[in-house]
């Protein structure tokens, strides 16, 4: 069976992470060994790989906490702290849904760029590169994706912006060619509270089936601040967060940039 990701896809997905100085390293590379090890398929392996790199920001503001289960499915993980086992079910809110299939386009159009580059002279263009495209940018179908990728390679290539990429900077990498998106915020870019509370009423439907072993069950939502689709500046009308009811013993919603974190329960 052919893998859906490979190892060299997981090795640069875990390196983009390690650009940020808060990354835990030693515990994260821990738990991503114990995910290689499990019987798990490849497309679960990763994606569990990144759901515990999404709870990277959450590991700092509980420092004594340790995963026991990073394999189970519901709730996604299961950790110990104060001699309590918690389970913890990860959840990330997208704050610009119309922003996620292109984000998704663009996530395979960047690796084909990547493949180019790599093959060419990976030495030579090695490194980290983030992007801004113009707004018009429409990778929905294949003549434009072949577009995209060749404006990519010629901007890497010449060390500046043509075609569709309105900016590029590069950061040092040691190993490879690794293209993602330029960090942009947006100073009146908000996140609606009551996305928050349907993701918390739709987990709370799903509270019942949970393993009933553990002594509490904690909802941790995660804004990715590495993804164009779930970036945010403030959240908007913050207090109606508050009168939340859940089953869950706690609920926090945490960034993974600054790893900012509100308690929501």
């Amino acid at each position: 069976m052919k893998k859906t990701f490979s190892d060299e896809d997981l090795i640069k997905n875990l390196s983009l992470y390690y650009l940020n100085r808060h990354l835990k390293k030693k515990p994260i590379e821990k738990y991503h060994r114990t995910i290689d090890q499990s019987p798990l398929h490849d497309r679960e392996k990763y994606k569990k790989k990144t759901e515990i790199l999404l709870l990277n920001s959450f590991m700092h503001h509980f420092p004594e906490i340790k995963f026991e289960d990073l394999t189970c499915e519901s709730p996604d993980f299961i950790a110990k702290l104060n001699d309590k086992k918690i389970g913890i079910e990860l959840t990330e809110v997208i704050n610009h849904l119309e922003m996620k299939k292109i984000e998704s386009s663009l996530n395979k159009i960047f690796r084909q760029a990547e493949i180019l580059l790599e093959q060419e002279d990976t030495t030579k263009y090695r490194g980290v590169y983030f992007l801004e495209f113009h707004p018009n940018i429409r990778p929905d179908t294949l003549e434009n994706q072949q577009e995209i990728i060749l404006n990519i390679y010629k901007s890497i290539k010449r060390g500046k912006a043509c075609g569709c990429v309105k900016s590029i900077r590069k950061s040092f990498h040691r190993r490879n060619v690794f293209i993602t998106h330029e960090y942009n915020m947006n100073l009146f870019d908000e996140l609606c509270s009551e996305k928050i509370v349907e993701l918390i009423e739709k987990k709370n439907e799903k509270f019942p089936y949970y393993d009933t072993s553990v002594d509490e069950c904690w909802l941790v939502i995660v804004s990715d601040m590495n993804s164009i689709a779930s970036r945010y500046t403030f959240i908007q009308d913050k207090e109606h967060l508050q009168k939340v009811k859940s089953p869950f013993h706690k609920i926090f919603h945490v960034e993974n940039l600054c790893g900012n974190i509100t308690s929501i329960k």
